[in-house]
């Protein structure tokens, strides 16, 4: 158990302080830390981790439209979700899967709300096809980050058990 606050607590400093410093627009690891948490971690402490992370920055970095946000912190909580179902079938493939699905699925419905809450797209399908096309720059960078992320924190815990379970075959014999 002491090991796991510490992870959390690690987590959300690495969720808060990655929003604070200058980083290239949507590579964060928000995404990450939701799959990771659904990956390694208990239900409940998974879904609190990117909303503390996310929480704690927005009360530096701002807080703007509460449509909005809510569409960014639900896109985080069906991470998770996704991160949960991966965990049954743990594999590199489903992780990999997992992680472009959260990406996308992120860029779905936070560019569907811009466009549905906002005023800078014509509430219709070719305003939606617009917000999405306009948001494509910004896909790139969340799916770069979301990678990026997820291949840090998964690949660390995946060499921390990998070298604990050669620790104890050692031991063992």
């Amino acid at each position: 158990m002491r090991n796991i606050t510490w992870i959390a607590v690690l987590l959300i400093l690495l969720g808060v302080t990655s929003r604070l410093f200058p980083h290239p627009a949507n590579f964060a690891p928000i995404a990450a830390i939701a799959m990771f948490g659904g990956l390694y971690l208990s239900k409940r402490m998974a879904f609190i981790l990117p909303m503390t992370a996310m929480f704690l920055s927005d009360i530096v970095v701002g807080f703007y439209s509460w449509k909005m946000m809510t569409a960014v912190y639900v896109s985080f909580l069906l991470i998770v979700g996704i991160g949960i179902l991966v965990q049954r079938n743990k594999t590199f493939g489903n992780i990999l899967t997992g992680t472009l699905l959260g990406s996308v699925l992120f860029f779905l419905v936070t560019n569907g709300a811009v466009w549905g809450f906002g005023t800078m797209y014509a509430h219709s399908f070719g305003g939606l096809m617009q917000s999405y096309l306009m948001g494509i720059p910004f896909f790139k960078n969340t799916l770069l980050g979301d990678l990026f992320y997820t291949g840090v924190l998964v690949g660390s815990m995946e060499a921390i058990a990998l070298y604990k379970t050669k620790i104890f075959a050692k031991q063992s014999m």
